[in-house]
């Protein structure tokens, strides 16, 4: 398929880099924003994790959002404070309708933020939920391990009669 054409028409079907050239990667390094979000992923691993970074998320996306609002529809949102508390409305997905957006922007920002306000709410109750599930084997197994087994018992049973049988003096 190559044969015949420059060997850089098509670099990438090559057997493997050569002996002068560095080894092309096919992901490059990670960037800043990558090792930000890994470093969130890892804080999220617990429960109490996961609920400072759903928080953390849900603050930062009020918060822009009520100022973005603010200015793509300052007519409808004339004040930093309207734009919050539409904001706060809207991502609890509580949304009383008393303040709407009436441009395009307004709205593309207003569907971003319910599709936010609902996604982290269904995040919570995952989080909350998968905790309670993990959680529950874990009690189960200590709290079966204080209760006496068949074999405990009958081990005691053995013991008591052994014991009877030395106190009365027969085997």
């Amino acid at each position: 398929m190559t044969a015949g054409l420059p060997p850089d028409v098509f670099p990438s079907l090559r057997a493997g880099p050569g002996p002068s050239e560095p080894e092309v990667t096919v992901m490059a390094d990670e960037t800043r924003l990558e090792r930000r979000f890994e470093g969130v992923l890892e804080r999220a691993k617990t429960v109490r994790g996961a609920a400072v970074v759903i928080a953390a998320v849900s603050t930062s996306i009020t918060l822009g959002a009520g100022l973005l609002m603010t200015v793509a529809d300052h007519h409808n949102f004339p004040s930093i404070g309207s734009g919050l508390r539409w904001a706060v409305q809207t991502v609890t997905t509580v949304g009383y309708g008393d303040h709407v957006p009436a441009t395009v922007a307004g709205r593309l920002i207003a569907a971003l933020v319910m599709l936010a306000g609902i996604g982290f709410l269904t995040v919570i109750t995952a989080a909350i939920t998968s905790s309670f599930v993990s959680r529950s084997p874990i009690e189960q197994t200590t709290s079966s391990g204080d209760a006496p087994t068949a074999e405990q018992f009958r081990q005691m049973d053995e013991r008591l009669k052994r014991i009877e049988a030395a106190l009365t003096g027969r085997p």
